[in-house]
């Protein structure tokens, strides 16, 4: 099974705070914090890293399990493979902000973005365009490829759960997604996985904190 957890970082743009879970990082992801320059974006690095490594020791888990991690905003996301199987996982968080038609119109598929255009209310738009958009970077990371694969070279269909309706060739097995949201935070979340099982539920009681 795959289960995703979330976690706000806001306290980790205050120093001592930073400090502290920073000294507790292995050294490439100190590097890697490092080498950002802003405070969110290292709170960012910081904390999405913590939150793996809680989850490892919550549940149980060796460093070969199958994990992705996210972040933006404030917010954090992990998704993990529990069973120790060698499945493919990919998350995606993103924090809803202005509708990007123009991105939709370059990037995404045809479909998808037709599909966008017929909501009928900008809100309705919007919606979609975020739902799609964490729904295709999750699949993006689940493959490995990330942003080497483009993004139009594959099609999703929304639905409860939505499918994946076409794929690039070099990827023909099976991906699920499952689609995530939290009502206090603007925020839109997804996992794509070749792991069936993905929990319904979205994590957030791992505090980093």
């Amino acid at each position: 099974m795959v289960r995703a957890w979330i976690a706000d970082i806001r306290p980790l743009c205050e120093d001592k705070c930073y400090r502290k879970y920073y000294e507790e990082l292995p050294d490439f992801r100190k590097r890697k914090a490092d080498a950002l320059k802003s405070v969110q974006g290292k709170a960012q690095s910081v904390g999405v890293w913590s939150l793996l490594e809680k989850i490892r020791a919550e549940e149980g888990l060796p460093e070969s399990s199958a994990y992705n991690l996210s972040h933006s905003g404030d917010y954090v996301m992990c998704a993990v493979e529990l069973d120790g199987k060698k499945e493919q996982v990919g998350c995606d968080i993103e924090q809803i902000g202005r509708l990007r038609l123009d991105l939709a119109e370059r990037f995404f598929s045809r479909d998808e973005y037709d599909a966008i255009l017929m909501r009928e209310t900008e809100e309705e738009r919007r919606e979609s365009f975020f739902r799609y958009w964490v729904l295709k970077e999750s699949f993006i990371k689940a493959t490995g490829r990330g942003m080497a694969l483009p993004l139009n070279s594959f099609s999703v269909r929304l639905g409860a759960p939505p499918v994946l309706i076409r794929q690039p060739e070099e990827y023909p097995g099976r991906y699920y997604y499952r689609e995530f949201a939290v009502r206090e935070i603007p925020y839109k979340m997804a996992v794509c996985s070749t792991d069936e099982a993905i929990d319904s539920k979205i994590h957030t009681e791992l505090r980093l904190l």
